[in-house]
């Protein structure tokens, strides 16, 4: 199976909702757009829709990562935490992923 985002499916993300990706695909999307906006709440008719998607384990493993990393970043913004040697401007500290990880 292949793992991480190639560049096509990155590209989706920004108007993920009139893509081509799966339903599963965009339920899960939905439910964490969801989790980290101000309307975080989820609501029966919201609740009915994901699990049709996803069972009760995925939706908590992906709140779960979601939640983690949506804390994190809020955490780094919190006290202006960058990368060691990486200033506003500089080239990324990183690039693309490569490896066993990345290939079909």
């Amino acid at each position: 199976m292949r793992r991480g985002a190639t560049e096509t499916v990155v590209a989706k993300l920004a108007d993920y909702e009139q893509s081509d990706l799966p339903e599963r695909t965009k339920a899960a999307l939905r439910y964490v757009d969801r989790l980290t906006s101000d309307a975080w709440q989820v609501d029966r008719r919201f609740d009915d829709e994901l699990r049709r998607h996803l069972s009760d384990d995925e939706l908590l493993d992906l709140g779960m990562v979601a939640m983690f990393f949506n804390g994190w970043q809020r955490l780094i913004d919190a006290f202006g935490i960058t990368p060691d040697r990486w200033r506003d401007g500089d080239a990324l500290p990183f690039g693309p992923l490569t490896g066993p990880a990345t290939q079909a």
